[in-house]
């Protein structure tokens, strides 16, 4: 608990705007001043607290006697007026005796008047009923208000109230509640309150944790400007019909797991983390964040959902004439103001949909429907190793392409360096596994029309299928291959790159061993017979050539090896005459270099197809 300052030097982490206004209400009350201290009713010297009808002197300041006639003439519904009072713990106690029925345990007030009042001590409110409206604006607890299990079947109003630590637990207000611009100095309860109207917390800053842990929120819900330098927990609560919830700033985590949103909401925050874990979107829904790490695992959707990175700072109309003032996120500077997604798991993404996010670090095993996910906007995925890495006695280098956080963990189990090791209590997923949410992400972009971006998914899922050894060993030899030649035919440089090879080798073949060493010649042998001769002409087999390689690797040869080369690309067949081992390269050549050259093409045009 924070200990007990006079008011005007309560502990607070940020200075707050609310002091100015607080000293002038005290200073100029508007209700009979209290004549202890003071020369004169016009002076504003002395006590600010109000005077107790007839006497001249408020509820503290009273003599024993006219305090205790006071006090017996109270009972069960009373109305209690006493604004600007300084009131101890042990006052408060006996204050709050005196309206309690002797059979009761629980007091009952009538219509309570507590603007700027200041509780020393902790102030016990807890089990009352309010009848009528309470009024604390402006109040100062020094210790620890406690409201617990507290009806207020009234209004009530904590508008500029400052509170050292407080506790609202499973207390009911039945009409509309204010805590705009009150100040908690240390942690807050709300669990398990029920707001049945308006609840407002407009621009109250909680300078410590707030808890609202299965608070019933039955009305409308204002949390603009609010700042929490802790974390702000939501954990089971419901939003009946709440319609916006922020814009907020938290230093630490919102908590929203399990949390029910019954109608369409918007909510706006900055913070460093956001957990929706569990929580039920009943309606459309809209998430405008910044620097947050999002956790979604098990979120039930119903209804569309949209998160987006937000990247100006949010504001929020403070100005008595509608002006808009910036939120104050200094505890978040050197963050990045971008929104990163953590996991996934569990839910059905069928209606979501992210706009500029990071999806780096997201978990996605056991999500349904991935191949229906949207995502909009600039999106990041992890990305393979960069250079060149040492696996086993050779030396790779991993291709530049977007990469799930699941397949990090995967490679890294398996001693692959550089991968990103799965954290603590993370299953890693294997190759199979993979492979299905590769598809299903590939077919999502591929039903967008994004093909280009789709073929990143298409490699992931043939890298997974290579890899998974309960696949069998043809087909896996067949992928390597597809792998090895044109990276899947989405590497249009690996299949030029094989290809350019493929014809300097049938170049090579063509100038040593298929062009013959000289142009075969044709025979002609006759034979006389009576009158006519008869002529036989015979063409030689071509001659292998033969002798130093300076003699074969020629100018003249050169030529007319490419001239075979470039022929079998086109499929035409050249007129050059070749020996037995270039026809077999001319034949070969004519099956492999066009089809590198259609997997070169067909890579290239799924990069620019639209």
């Amino acid at each position: 608990m924070a200990s007990h300052e006079p008011s005007g030097t309560l502990a607070r982490v940020r200075p707050s705007p609310f002091d100015v206004t607080h000293q002038l209400s005290v200073a100029t009350p508007a209700w009979p001043r209290c004549r202890h201290g003071s020369d004169s009713t016009d002076s504003l010297d002395g006590c600010s607290g109000r005077r107790v009808d007839p006497h001249d002197e408020c509820l503290e300041h009273l003599t024993d006697a006219d305090r205790a006639a006071y006090l017996a003439q109270l009972g069960p519904g009373s109305d209690l007026d006493h604004r600007g009072t300084s009131i101890t713990e042990n006052l408060l106690g006996v204050l709050l005796d005196a309206i309690r029925a002797p059979d009761a345990r629980q007091a009952l007030l009538g219509t309570a008047r507590f603007e700027a009042a200041q509780f020393v001590g902790d102030a016990d409110f807890s089990g009352l009923r309010f009848r009528s409206d309470a009024g604390f604006e402006q109040a100062t607890f020094l210790g620890t208000a406690r409201f617990a299990g507290t009806e207020f079947h009234g209004e009530a109003w904590f508008e500029r109230a400052r509170f050292c630590g407080a506790q609202f637990r499973d207390a009911t207000f039945k009409s509309n509640v204010w805590f705009g611009e009150a100040v908690f100095s240390d942690d807050v309860r709300f669990d398990g309150v029920r707001f049945h109207e308006h609840a407002r917390f407009r621009l109250t800053q909680f300078h410590g944790n707030a808890a609202f842990d299965g608070a019933q929120f039955s009305g409308s819900v204002g949390f603009q400007g609010t700042h929490f330098a802790g974390c702000a927990w939501f954990d089971g609560a419901r939003f009946a019909s709440a319609s916006q919830l922020g814009p907020l700033v938290c230093e630490e985590a919102v908590d929203l797991s399990a949390v029910v949103f019954a109608a369409p909401v918007t909510i706006e925050a900055a913070a460093r983390r956001v957990w929706c874990i569990r929580t039920e979107w009943a309606a459309k829904a809209t998430m405008r964040i910044r620097y947050a790490t999002v956790d979604l695992s098990d979120t039930v959707l119903a209804h569309p959902l949209s998160i987006a990175a937000r990247a100006a700072a949010f504001t929020d109309r403070t100005g008595t004439e509608g002006t808009e003032e910036v939120l104050e996120e200094q505890a978040l500077d050197g963050c990045d103001t971008g929104v990163r997604i953590a996991s996934l798991r569990g839910v059905d993404v069928a209606h979501l949909v992210l706009q500029n996010v990071d999806l780096t670090p997201c978990l996605l095993s056991g999500a349904v429907h991935l191949d229906q996910l949207r995502l909009e906007g600039e999106y990041l995925l992890a990305l393979p190793p960069t250079g060149l890495r040492r696996r086993g006695l050779w030396p790779v280098r991993w291709t530049a392409r977007r990469t799930l956080a699941e397949e990090h963990h995967w490679r890294a189990a398996k001693g692959w360096g550089a991968w990103t090791s799965a954290p603590a209590g993370v299953e890693v997923v294997g190759p199979a596994g993979l492979a299905a949410m590769y598809r299903q992400l590939r077919k999502s972009f591929e039903d967008g029309k994004n093909e280009p971006d789709a073929g990143d998914f298409y490699y992931g899922e043939m890298e997974m299928r290579r890899h998974d050894t309960k696949r069998p060993g043809a087909e896996r030899a067949l992928l390597t291959a597809y792998w090895a030649v044109s990276g899947y035919g989405l590497r249009a440089s690996r299949a030029l790159g094989w290809f350019l090879g493929a014809m300097v080798a049938t170049v090579l073949v063509m100038m040593l061993w298929g062009v013959p060493k000289e142009a075969a010649k044709t025979e002609s042998t006759g034979k006389l017979i009576g009158r006519s001769i008869s002529l036989t002409n015979d063409t030689r087999d071509p001659i292998a050539p033969y002798g130093p390689l300076g003699q074969r690797l020629t100018s003249q040869r050169f030529e007319k090896s490419m001239r075979v080369v470039i022929n079998s690309v086109v499929f035409r067949s050249s007129s050059q005459d070749l020996t037995t081992v270039g026809t077999y390269a001319e034949m070969l050549s004519r099956v492999v270099e066009p089809a590198l050259l259609g997997l070169a093409a067909l890579a290239a045009r799924g990069r620019v197809k639209r």
